[in-house]
């Protein structure tokens, strides 16, 4: 009997401590741990630090600093591809236009051989329009298509290559056709101006003097022109000499007739 009753006392604390088991404090800790939400992340993990930004910056800077440095040297080369563009087209242009191309290329110089001769030799008090319409109008029409039938002739008249073939095409070029073409030019240029009476008195003050002030300056120039330039670049090369001739040009032949 004793045994019986002391049984229950034996199985009393067995039954406690399994009825407090499940209750330890323990155990609630990671009851509670399941049930709660997920902490929040830190914010240094959910935005870029702010250190990142400047150094895309400082990454970004430099290529735009080596462009602003790279700048000058692209416009300072931008010139010279303009200038060889433009030779290229004014070289085409010869080749499908030739008789236009140096045609209008002599009216180009010969209206600035007339400006300047108004504006620095003469100086003009107020330039004289039609003086230089007139001018560039001959430049136009007679200078430049002359020209270029001239030299394509002379070319084919005189076959002989070297030195020689340079200085017979400079004796007949400065000797026989220049002299007359002078002439032509004065006689047109004072009757387009309105003046056809002073026609004889002009040729007959100026003529001479012209063809020396020509021969001074031409003759050393056509030499090398025709000795070095091929035919097609001849009126291409003159045109280097051909803006200081048309100001001797325009003074002399816009000189006033003296009367006798």
């Amino acid at each position: 009997m004793a045994m019986a009753s002391a049984l229950p006392l034996l199985l009393a604390p067995r039954a406690v401590f399994a009825s407090a088991g499940p209750s330890s404090p323990h155990l609630r800790s990671r009851r509670l741990a399941l049930r709660l939400p997920p902490p929040p992340r830190p914010a240094a993990l959910s935005a870029p630090p702010a250190a990142v930004q400047p150094r895309e910056a400082r990454r970004v800077q430099p290529p735009r600093a080596a462009s602003c440095c790279q700048d000058p040297a692209p416009a300072a080369g931008g010139g010279a591809r303009d200038w060889r563009m433009f030779l290229a087209w004014y070289l085409m242009a010869l080749d499908k236009n030739p008789i236009v191309t140096k045609a209008v290329t002599s009216a180009a110089l010969t209206l600035a051989g007339d400006l300047i001769c108004q504006l620095v030799i003469d100086r003009v008090p107020e330039l004289d329009l039609r003086r230089t319409f007139v001018f560039t109008f001959l430049g136009l029409a007679l200078v430049g298509p002359t020209l270029h039938v001239w030299y394509l002739y002379l070319s084919k008249l005189v076959t002989i290559s070297g030195a020689s073939g340079a200085i017979a095409r400079l004796i007949l070029d400065q000797f026989i056709f220049s002299p007359i073409f002078i002439g032509v030019f004065m006689s047109l240029l004072v009757t387009l101006e309105g003046k056809p009476s002073l026609v004889v008195p002009k040729l007959k003050q100026e003529w001479l003097s012209s063809v020396l002030a020509n021969w001074q300056l031409w003759i050393p120039f056509q030499f090398l022109n025709f000795y070095f330039v091929p035919q097609k670049f001849q009126v291409l090369g003159a045109n280097f000499v051909a803006l200081a001739w048309n100001v001797i040009l325009s003074f002399k032949a816009h000189k006033e007739v003296i009367a006798k």
